[in-house]
């Protein structure tokens, strides 16, 4: 488990270095709020489309091979992003990066065959901690190589940073990542035979605690990444901040998620159960969210900011929990795969949305609607998940 910690952690620092830079990479090339949130959801569009087949993929052919083949595209992606000179090059970097980001699914598809139900979500939560720490220290890194002045900021070197962080993620996973999907499941998966990828999605969303599960995360992402995406375009109109400031920020979002994740998920998931988690979770997420258009100093907004990155480190590895064990042992990678699918969706509409609210309704409308959002879902995941704990890994099918 180390090693595919080490592995996610050394990718998502590269990720995250490039976060607080493309918004404004993308008014570098002139482009509306609106277009720079469509640039930043792209990625997640082109996500969308192969999480699933390379879910399935991971099911047959195994984990690692697919995890090497998404770190071969994200160095390609990023070395591509630093020499755009256009918005339609950054537009194509992105896509072509989202495309090849096969890897998140395919660590929690790994997780699933190393860890039995009993701490499925302490496993999750390694996962989380990678995201967390890789969020620590990318938007730091990429803030202080970009700059703290927005208009005159340095876009090639954090993206060449990232290709290298992503090379170098790409030759431990080479050298040290063993297979962790076993030739008895594989056997057991070749012989249900081919399956088309999406119907395999539709068919994971019909399916109804399942389908009420990936509803829950869906909602939390879509809240969640329209705040990132818009984010640094409100605070450089409120606090006149650059990459460097936002950097900063987001890498105190990671120190938080990191904590909860790491070290605290596992016990607090098996003395309140996951249900309760997602309840507060989310309730956290929405009342973050509600609080940022309020926020006059950068302590208020670190305030505003915590309590949203809290709600976020608890509801997330808590549903991810809940949707591997409806899985059976032959279909994880595809259900994983299908979630990722749909919360990748929740990635594309969040950013979406929120950059039309924002440059059609002001800065705060965003952060506004959210909450709104996450009240509904709050509501829900306490009618349906308030009492329940983890059910016992669902058997594989024949």
């Amino acid at each position: 488990m180390f090693v595919l910690f080490l592995v996610v952690f050394i990718d998502l620092v590269g990720f995250g270095i490039v976060i607080p830079l493309l918004p404004f990479f993308g008014e570098h090339f002139q482009a509306s709020p609106d277009v720079v949130t469509l640039l930043l959801a792209t990625y997640s569009i082109t996500q969308l489309i192969s999480a699933p087949i390379l879910g399935r993929l991971s099911d047959r052919y195994g984990r690692r091979p697919v995890l090497l083949l998404s770190l071969l595209g994200s160095i390609v992606s990023y070395v591509w992003l630093g020499f755009a000179e256009s918005l339609m090059m950054l537009f194509i970097a992105r896509a072509f990066n989202g495309f090849m980001a096969g890897n998140i699914a395919t660590a929690f598809a790994y997780i699933t065959d190393i860890t039995t139900p009993e701490n499925r979500a302490k496993g999750m939560g390694v996962i989380g901690a990678a995201f967390g720490l890789g969020f620590i220290m990318g938007p730091a890194i990429g803030g202080i190589l970009a700059g703290s002045d927005p208009a005159n900021a340095n876009f090639q070197l954090p993206a060449l940073c990232a290709a290298v962080l992503s090379a170098i993620a790409f030759v431990i996973a080479l050298v040290k990542l063993k297979e962790s999907l076993s030739d008895e499941i594989r056997e057991k998966i070749a012989a249900l035979g081919p399956r088309n990828h999406w119907k395999s999605f539709f068919e994971t969303l019909t399916r109804p605690r399942l389908g009420l599960l990936v509803m829950l995360s869906f909602g939390c992402i879509f809240v969640f990444a329209g705040m990132e995406t818009t984010f640094a375009m409100w605070t450089r109109r409120e606090f006149n901040w650059g990459p460097e400031q936002n950097g900063y920020l987001f890498a105190f979002l990671g120190v938080i998620s990191a904590v909860i994740q790491g070290g605290l998920i596992g016990r607090l998931s098996k003395k309140f159960g996951e249900g309760k988690l997602v309840v507060f979770g989310t309730l956290c997420l929405g009342l973050g969210l509600g609080l940022i258009p309020f926020c006059e100093t950068t302590v208020m907004l670190a305030g505003a900011t915590m309590i949203l990155a809290i709600g976020f480190a608890l509801s997330t590895p808590s549903l991810n929990s809940l949707i591997s064990l409806e899985a059976a042992e032959t279909e994880r990678g595809a259900v994983m795969g299908a979630t990722r699918s749909a919360v990748t969706l929740a990635r594309v509409l969040g950013p979406i949305s929120a950059g039309v609210l924002f440059a059609q309704m002001g800065r705060d409308m965003p952060y506004f609607a959210g909450m709104g959002i996450m009240l509904v879902i709050t509501v829900i995941a306490f009618a349906k998940l308030g009492s329940s704990r983890a059910p016992k890994a669902v058997e594989a099918t024949e």
